[in-house]
């Protein structure tokens, strides 16, 4: 079985499938894959996504938060927040973080948001869905003065280096590896692919985004998480079936109140 730890399936372009999301679930597991995080990225939308992982029981998690790229400068809902992430469908908080790169000038509203993000996993006792882009630094330090390693969480579609990657691990986050992966020019991901401890990372797509090696620059699903596995299994040298079992378990441990099959 596979895991897909970090998707969009409302965001998902259905047209292959006739626009009939059955059908893609059919597809999936015909593919392996077992199980599905679907990964809010903000409020608005979560009941709605909420609502169609609710047709899948035991195939479909969800988590709830504000992308840092959401909602540009606009004061979290943090009641909402709490609201949502009491639900016993959601298994984590996020996605949170900070993102340099494409957001510009004063940021401290990113910062404070990601800080509230924090706060509220820490009341709900729920790991955290983390991005950092361009912005290692404060994302680190952030969660290190919020003590977020008390609860946890993922720095997901990771793409930087070995640097980073340790040190996320000595603050008690796991590492999940994307499409980015098995792309050619991702050698420095590669490396942290093979070194980091095999019970300390999970797989994902982050679809519909990054498709991976063969199809790059197409529409992304999470049945293409089998091409993620394949690239950490040979860059690891071990089999394919060892990559999909130690990424299910790592994700059983830190998803603890994912309903994924056994």
């Amino acid at each position: 079985m596979l895991i897909d730890s970090h998707c969009h399936l409302d965001r998902l372009d259905l047209k292959p499938f006739d626009g009939d999301f059955d059908r893609f679930m059919e597809r999936a597991r015909e593919e392996g894959v077992g199980h599905m995080l679907c990964v809010g990225i903000n409020l608005p939308t979560f009941p709605r996504m909420a609502e169609l992982a609710a047709r899948y029981p035991g195939e479909i998690s969800v988590s709830v938060g504000e992308h840092p790229n959401d909602s540009k400068g606009v004061p979290l809902d943090v009641d909402r927040l709490l609201e949502y992430g009491r639900l016993d469908r959601v298994v984590a908080i996020g996605e949170t973080g900070l993102d340099y790169y494409r957001s510009e000038g004063d940021l401290t509203w990113q910062q404070e948001r990601f800080r509230q993000h924090i706060r509220v996993a820490k009341i709900l006792n729920k790991p955290l869905i983390v991005h950092s882009r361009a912005a290692r630094e404060d994302t680190l330090r952030i969660w290190r003065e919020e003590r977020a390693f008390e609860v946890g969480g993922v720095l997901h579609c990771f793409a930087e280096d070995w640097d980073m990657a340790r040190r996320a691990l000595d603050a008690n986050l796991y590492v999940s590896f994307s499409g980015i992966v098995t792309f050619k020019n991702a050698q420095a991901i590669q490396e942290v692919a093979r070194k980091v401890p095999e019970d300390r990372f999970l797989i994902e797509t982050d679809s519909p985004y990054l498709a991976p090696v063969p199809y790059r620059g197409k529409p992304n699903y999470p049945f293409y998480v089998g091409k993620v596995a394949e690239k950490i299994a040979e860059l690891r040298g071990v089999p394919f079936e060892r990559v999909a079992e130690r990424t299910c378990t790592n994700f059983r441990r830190l998803f603890t109140r994912a309903p994924v099959p056994a």
